[in-house]
């Protein structure tokens, strides 16, 4: 484990910049690909469509590697893991240099350049890729965006992604070859700086949906020669199938034979419906007893038509799945949840055992329709407590499920603040206001609070349609978070929840490990100060975040100062058993300056942690589960830790 430097400013940038090895520019586009391919698709002119945006984006970045030994340009990185490195700033130049090229219009008695032509690779042959669909606030500022020249939407991309202050961006822009810098950031200051919505996979080209090409052009194209080669694949086929054996298919019917289970899936009178009262006697409680609701159950119109694109979903239907989740049609009738009217769309719930599908259609009949699925299987009564029924201006409602008696709003960074009561009508709540797609410095995290017999429940949006169950306690035997003393644990923490959006959560845990005293009085240096006194303890939090599809488990260390509102992050990974039920132990440390100007090594692990021992910059040993170290500023040091029952234990990375 590397701790990291809390307190640490940016290094400045040196007067002339060094020469960059084709080995390091390589090691700086693979480490960073992903920010850069989302920086060329917003740079690119939105008139070439989505698709074509998505395959210039890579092919663009692909070739930003230079050929053999490059200066690299003197423009500062401004982002974390990024910082003083001329291999990316080199890769990041060329990138924009010829995303700005892309732009351009071609001109009479003049080659093109190379960015100007449409990619010869990457391409996937017959197929459409374009990045997910995000909320109406994503799809607001994708419009506005398209209104601006390439470099002023240049200029919004280096603000947002990659942080730069308006010299950088000038500087960057200048490098690129725009002549004139200034004009583009004045244009650029007409669309609102909603810069965390370029997080968003709306904008993420490297995750994507795929779509067939258009079909009916592919079969002109291919006539003559399917019509040529008719004849030899028929006599091929004849030759070598035995005269009694089994053809490649086997006893399969022909692709376009009807099947009666794929049939029966179309039909709304085959619907699955449950009675309201199933769930009282039911061995299994999850979403399989819950009961058909709404005001449009009987339309059966609307159900034929969610159906229908659920089986082929259209050019017009915007797709979107969690990660983990197929998107394909039901294997059989499926379960109706809900059908009915919600704010200004017509909305449709299904469920066929593994997933929920939301179907949604505008209200005043314009075209176009979306169709949302989640994983759900394996759900128990906790996580098939409620699920999303619409979002609209910055709110979000719920279909609860019939279990519950009461539902509420609270605020997690208010803890002592109380739970506001929202309405109940046929199950579904008022409006309440959702975190999951919010803009701007994170200064509240609205949960919705279910009641539950004698339990209460507290479920977080995370962008999906099945909320995130939020639990406090040792992994293993995790309590809910709605109690006084859970509420306090996860105050701090409550806005890094926003670092697991649309990752396909099913449940957080936030468990409070340790508390370490502080070597002296003073401010934690976390960005705003505590007040004066003595040291205090600071305490130690490790947040887990659980899939539906077992992988991509996601962890945060997070350390948390007296009188600091927010933790600060000392450690995170990805599928890892750290604090999980498997292996709730961790080991984590931060490098911390008091109010007296001196620094510290503060590490902590789990209360089962017999030693702890720093090694690299920062040399010291401890027999419990804390260590303190005095140390210097942008030190590096590797913790290893062990156990009361002598096992090993490492930081975590």
């Amino acid at each position: 484990m590397q701790s990291q430097d809390v307190a640490q400013s940016p290094a400045p940038s040196s007067p002339a910049g060094p020469v960059v090895d084709v080995e390091q520019a390589e090691a700086a586009l693979v480490e960073h690909y992903p920010r850069l391919v989302r920086l060329a698709y917003l740079v690119l002119p939105p008139g070439l469509g989505r698709g074509r945006r998505v395959v210039t984006a890579h092919a663009l970045t692909q070739r930003a590697l230079p050929r053999n030994r490059t200066p690299a340009p003197v423009i500062p990185a401004q982002s974390a893991g990024r910082d003083g490195d001329p291999g990316y700033a080199l890769v990041r130049l060329q990138v924009l240099r010829t995303a700005l090229e892309a732009g351009l219009p071609l001109r009479r008695r003049a080659w093109p350049k190379r960015s100007q032509l449409p990619p010869l690779l990457p391409q996937v042959w017959g197929l459409k890729l374009f990045p997910r669909s995000g909320g109406a606030d994503e799809l607001a500022l994708d419009q506005r965006l398209s209104t601006l020249s390439g470099p002023a939407r240049a200029a919004y991309a280096l603000r947002g992604l990659e942080r730069l202050t308006d010299d950088g961006v000038r500087e960057a822009l200048t490098a690129a070859g725009v002549a004139d810098a200034d004009g583009a950031l004045l244009e650029a200051d007409g669309v609102p700086a909603q810069y965390g919505l370029l997080d968003s996979p709306e904008f993420d080209p490297c995750s994507l949906q795929a779509r067939p090409t258009d079909l009916m052009r592919r079969r002109q194209h291919l006539k003559a020669a399917l019509a040529a080669g008719a004849a030899l694949l028929v006599c091929g086929a004849l030759l070598g199938l035995p005269g009694e054996g089994w053809g490649p298919d086997g006893a399969a019917a022909p692709p376009y034979a009807r099947n009666p289970a794929a049939q029966a899936a179309l039909d709304p009178a085959k619907l699955t419906r449950v009675d309201p009262a199933a769930w009282q006697s039911s061995v299994r409680i999850d979403f399989s007893v819950w009961p058909a609701r709404g005001d449009l159950t009987g339309d059966r119109a609307l159900l034929r038509r969610a159906l229908a694109v659920w089986a082929r979903p259209g050019e017009r239907v915007q797709v979107s799945a969690t990660p983990g989740t197929l998107s394909g049609g039901p294997a059989g009738p499926p379960q109706l949840l809900y059908a009915g009217t919600v704010d200004a769309a017509r909305v449709v719930l299904l469920y066929d055992g593994l997933r929920i599908a939301r179907y949604a259609e505008p209200k005043d009949g314009t075209q176009g329709a979306a169709l949302d699925f989640a994983r759900v299987d394996g759900a128990g009564r906790a996580e098939a407590s409620a699920v999303v029924l619409g979002r609209a201006d910055g709110n979000v409602r719920y279909l609860t499920a019939p279990w519950v008696s009461k539902a509420g709003e609270r605020d997690l960074l208010k803890p002592g603040s109380g739970a506001m009561d929202l309405v109940l009508t046929d199950g579904v709540t008022a409006p309440l206001a959702s975190p999951a797609l919010r803009s701007g410095p994170c200064t509240s995290w609205n949960v919705l609070q279910l009641a539950d017999g004698k339990r209460t429940r507290l479920l977080s949006d995370l962008g999906e349609l099945v909320p995130a169950r939020l639990t406090s306690g040792r992994p293993g035997s995790p309590g809910e978070a709605s109690g006084a003393k859970a509420l306090r644990t996860w105050q701090p923490y409550a806005c890094s929840l926003g670092t697991v959006r649309s990752a396909g959560v099913r449940s957080v845990n936030a468990w409070a490990f340790n508390e370490q005293p502080l070597p002296d009085a003073g401010e934690a240096r976390w960005g705003s100060p505590r007040p004066q006194g003595g040291g205090g303890s600071a305490a130690w939090v490790c947040t887990r975040a659980e899939t539906w599809r077992g992988g991509g488990a996601r962890v945060l260390a997070q350390f948390h100062t007296p009188g600091a509102r927010y933790g600060a992050v000392a450690a995170k990974a990805e599928n890892v058993p750290a604090c999980g039920a498997r292996d709730p132990h961790v080991l984590t440390g931060v490098l911390w300056k008091s109010e007296a100007g001196d620094w510290y090594l503060l590490a902590a692990g789990s209360r089962e942690t017999a030693s702890i021992r720093a090694t690299g910059g920062v040399s010291g040993s401890a027999r419990s589960s804390v260590l303190t170290v005095p140390a210097e500023r942008g030190a590096r040091a590797e913790l290893k830790g062990t156990l009361r029952d002598g096992r090993s234990l490492g930081g975590l990375r």
